[in-house]
């Protein structure tokens, strides 16, 4: 008889975002204004330029965009954990 995988308990407990207001981060490659989503509102999937893989409908991210007049044009959705990473990638990925 074989032993018992254990199994992971699904949590129904959603990921504690706080509200959706602004913040300016400063990063080696300039000043980012950043809005974490709970994901809660979102009703439409979209990609996630550092993984270049789909950020589902519902699902908690970070939306940021350049902190300068007219940079709220290249806003874009990121999932948190690539944001955060964006800056250890290589040299042949683009950093935004």
């Amino acid at each position: 008889m074989s032993p018992r995988r254990a199994r992971r308990k699904e949590s129904t407990r959603p990921i504690a975002f706080p509200s959706s207001t602004d913040r300016v981060e400063t990063w080696p490659d300039g000043e980012w204004k950043v809005r974490m989503l709970n994901g809660a509102s979102s009703d439409k999937g979209y990609r996630c330029p550092g993984c270049d893989q789909e950020i589902r409908p519902g699902q908690p991210h970070i939306v940021s965009w350049p902190h300068w007049n007219g940079g709220d044009q290249e806003r874009r959705h990121w999932h948190t954990a690539c944001w955060r990473k964006r800056l250890d990638r290589g040299p042949g990925r683009s950093r935004y």
